[in-house]
């Protein structure tokens, strides 16, 4: 495991340096590559605007964490995903590219609701805040989103599920960061055809 902190990764984004956020990527990379790493996750969805940037000098394949979710969309059967994340990330191609290539439909959150997420993720949940007024928030942006058509929900961010999952979500959730690990895991122990996901305050059947 290694990453630069992040705001190492913030500075760059903030003037819209994604040259430079690829590089800090590539740079993880590299040291992973030499103390015996067999391929690369990333658990932070923003960032991944850069891999097309690295991937190609990359010393080691990476999983893409869209391309995790929009499989697990395709294989439950949705056909419209909401995004939600960081004002970078649902204003990128990151989820719409993946999503697209398997004929799968995408909803954006609206200007405002951007900001908001955006405020939420950056002003309280990185910094360890978790507000019943956040939640709610989230939950009118889904509802929305849900009246336009979409039939699932993209938790676009490592930090939303602390806010969000399937038991105060309108729609279902696709939690990308345990969806990412979960893919992480069956990659590395050759188990391509893992059993479905549980969330977490779910229980398999007996």
């Amino acid at each position: 495991m290694h990453t630069h902190s992040l705001a190492d990764y913030m500075e760059c984004i903030y003037r819209d340096d994604w040259k430079g956020v690829g590089e800090l990527m590539l740079s993880s990379a590299g040291k992973l590559a030499k103390i015996g790493a067999d391929f690369v996750i990333c658990p932070d969805n923003t960032i991944h605007q850069a891999l097309p940037l690295i991937e190609a000098r990359s010393p080691l394949p990476w999983l893409h964490i869209a391309e995790v979710v929009a499989d697990e969309a395709q294989r439950r059967g949705f056909r419209r995903i909401g995004l939600t994340g960081t004002r970078w990330l649902v204003e990128s191609e990151i989820y719409p590219e993946k999503l697209a290539k398997r004929g799968l439909e995408y909803l954006r959150p609206l200007a405002e609701e951007r900001e908001a997420i955006n405020r939420i993720i950056f002003d309280e949940l990185v910094r360890g805040v978790v507000r019943p007024e956040a939640v709610a928030t989230f939950q009118e942006i889904i509802e929305r989103m849900k009246a336009a058509g979409a039939d699932a929900v993209v938790l676009g961010c490592t930090e939303i599920p602390l806010l969000m999952n399937d038991t105060n979500s309108p729609l279902p959730t696709l939690d990308s960061t345990r969806l990412l690990a979960r893919a992480a895991l069956h990659r590395a122990v050759d188990q391509p055809n893992p059993a479905p996901l549980l969330h977490p305050l779910q229980s398999r059947s007996r």
